[in-house]
């Protein structure tokens, strides 16, 4: 008997290490009421569940606002959880600040609770398009951890450049300037405690990523958009939270440099060989994944800026 006792611990113990874990949700405080979880700053993967990228949570006397749901209906359900960590009142609004499959594909979850979901207009058309793709793309990776995820688009469209609106008596600014890194991309801004919300506006610490629906043209009005609120506190869409000089150094100014080298380049007539090759990486260094993903970045605004 005692050996028997002991072959089904030991088998317990050797299927321990192979059984699902949820990705580890935490809310920490940045402001009074204000909350945010810092993802992986690596690509999807198993175990963070495509969670590789910042949310937060408002905390309003009316309800909570969810900014960015995860990628997939399991994911919802782990930061709902991790929300009534931090408040046992509901989460009333979730804002998707873009069309990348993290800032959306968990909203199933959320309006199966009730929740109000809530996009700009400018997302709309790219969610429908890109939707089943990172459905098709996540799946190899996710597995089983994607069941259950479907396309569940927003219920609330906002429109034009800027919106306001209250919960709970907490006011909530929505600043969209046609997009960058996605065309819904958007910022929310807490005027009450200095707080933005940028979404894939922002990338710290990590370097920002250019996709065939990416603009780096109205990246740049999005991102003065944001240097305008003179913010406190920078929630990025990946990397540490941090301060508008920060977002300045590690998107902003990475932005400015390679529309300013490789609009002169184009206007030069130069290869686009060379015009990548000649770009200085230099004050980027810091960033991670600089090495590979920055010539891709240099020749993509290449050919943007060819047809502007």
């Amino acid at each position: 008997m005692h050996h028997l006792f002991k072959t089904i611990a030991l088998t317990a113990t050797l299927w321990l290490p192979f059984a699902a874990q949820a990705v580890d949700v935490l809310f920490k405080p940045v402001a009074p009421s204000v909350y945010a979880y810092v993802g992986d700053t690596e690509g999807r993967t198993y175990d963070n569940e495509a969670l590789n990228a910042n949310i937060g949570l408002v905390v309003t006397p009316a309800g909570v606002v969810l900014i960015d749901p995860g990628a997939t209906f399991k994911t919802g359900a782990t930061i709902a959880a991790a929300s009534k960590a931090v408040t046992p009142l509901p989460i009333k609004w979730v804002v998707n600040t873009g069309g990348q499959d993290h800032r959306w594909l968990g909203n199933g979850y959320f309006k199966a609770q009730g929740a109000e979901i809530i996009a700009h207009a400018n997302a709309q058309a790219d969610m429908k398009a890109r939707g089943p793709e990172h459905l098709k793309a996540n799946a190899p990776v996710l597995k089983d951890k994607q069941d259950g995820t479907e396309l569940v688009y927003p219920t609330r469209w906002l429109q034009g450049p800027d919106n306001t609106l209250e919960l709970g008596g907490v006011k909530l600014q929505f600043v969209h300037r046609n997009g960058g890194h996605t065309p819904g991309d958007m910022l929310v801004y807490l005027p009450a405690t200095g707080v933005v919300f940028t979404g894939d506006v922002v990338y710290t610490d990590r370097i920002l990523g250019l996709h065939p629906v990416s603009k780096t043209k109205t990246w740049v009005a999005s991102f003065e958009a944001l240097e305008a609120l003179n913010p406190k506190v920078v929630v990025p869409g990946h990397g540490q939270v941090t301060t508008l000089a920060q977002a300045q150094r590690d998107t902003g100014n990475l932005l400015k440099a390679l529309r300013a080298h490789m609009g002169q380049a184009v206007e030069a007539g130069t290869d686009i060989g060379a015009a990548v090759k000649s770009f200085d990486a230099t004050p980027f260094k810091h960033l991670k994944h600089v090495d590979v993903w920055l010539p891709q970045l240099a020749n993509r605004t290449y050919l943007e800026m060819e047809q502007e």
